[in-house]
C-alpha cells in the first residue's frame, strides 16, 4: 500500500523563476508525512507535540530534485514504509505530475518520548509493520 497526497503548486511556492522553491518541497514533503501519521499511524503531530512528550524528529533526509514544478501543477505525492528499526522508521517520497518524477526524497524519523529515543508504542508499530508490508 503506498500513502498519496495530491498538492497544487501554489504562488508562495514557486521563486522568481516560476518553479518551486526548493525548501518548499521540504514543507509539502513534511506536510505528506503529518498526514501519514494522522491518518494511518493513529497519532496526529498536535497530539504528539501538544498533549505528550513525544514526536518523529527527522534524523536523516536526502532529496533528488529531478524535473521543476510550475505554479498550477498538480504533484501527486506517495509515501513507502522501506524499513521499521526500534525507534526509527525509513520512508521514500516521490513527487509526480503524470508520469514524471519532480522530487524523490528519502528520510529516516524516529520515536522520541521525553526529548530521547523509544521503541515505537505497540499501535503504532503495527500499523507501521502493516503498512510496510502492504507496500512489499
Amino acid at each position: 500500500m503506498v500513502y498519496q497526497r495530491l498538492t497544487q503548486i501554489e504562488f508562495n511556492h514557486c521563486d522568481p523563476a516560476g518553479i518551486v522553491f526548493y525548501p518548499r518541497y521540504f514543507e509539502m514533503t513534511n506536510s505528506v508525512v503529518e498526514n501519514f501519521f494522522n491518518d494511518v499511524v493513529g497519532r496526529s503531530f498536535a497530539s504528539m507535540h501538544q498533549n505528550a512528550s513525544n514526536g518523529v524528529p527527522t534524523v536523516s533526509l536526502t532529496a533528488e530534485f529531478v524535473a521543476p514544478s510550475r505554479l498550477g501543477d498538480k504533484v501527486l505525492f506517495s509515501l513507502k514504509v522501506e524499513k521499521l528499526g526500534r525507534s526509527s522508521v525509513s520512508l521514500r517520497i516521490e513527487g509526480h505530475m503524470g508520469a514524471e518524477v519532480r522530487l524523490r526524497v528519502a528520510l529516516v524519523l524516529v520515536w522520541i518520548d521525553g526529548m530521547k529515543s523509544a521503541a515505537w508504542p505497540d499501535a503504532m508499530r503495527e500499523r507501521l509493520q502493516a503498512y510496510m508490508e502492504d507496500a512489499a
